[in-house]
């Protein structure tokens, strides 16, 4: 099973991830989605949001965008990072399960 959480604001893949409203979190088989729950954003403090997600056992985050700091500590706690997402999270999700989701490694500079 692998977790895929992604950055949510109304739905859609949030633009900035640690002001998101919360994490949406898919349990997968690798091919399909077996469950889906939301979790609102705990605060946005630095290197918190990485461990949290970690300590889920998220396998994967999926955002719009995120700072290059996060970035290092999601890869640090061994979790994939997706950047660049726009669009409905189960969308975004399918994408990824399918493998047609790829990562714009773009930076956020806020």
């Amino acid at each position: 099973m692998k977790k895929i959480a992604v950055a949510t604001d109304n739905n859609n893949a949030s633009g900035h991830f640690g002001h998101c409203q919360g994490f949406t979190i898919y349990e997968t088989d690798k091919k399909e989605v077996l469950k889906r729950s939301f979790t609102p954003n705990p605060g946005h403090r630095p290197g918190f949001l990485p461990r949290y997600l970690k300590e889920m056992d998220v396998d994967v985050i999926i955002s719009g965008n995120m700072g290059a700091s996060a970035q290092d500590l999601f890869n640090e706690n061994g979790i994939q990072v997706i950047v660049g997402a726009e669009g409905d999270i189960d969308d975004l999700v399918m994408k990824y399960l399918r493998g047609e989701l790829a990562s714009t490694n773009s930076f956020c500079q806020h």
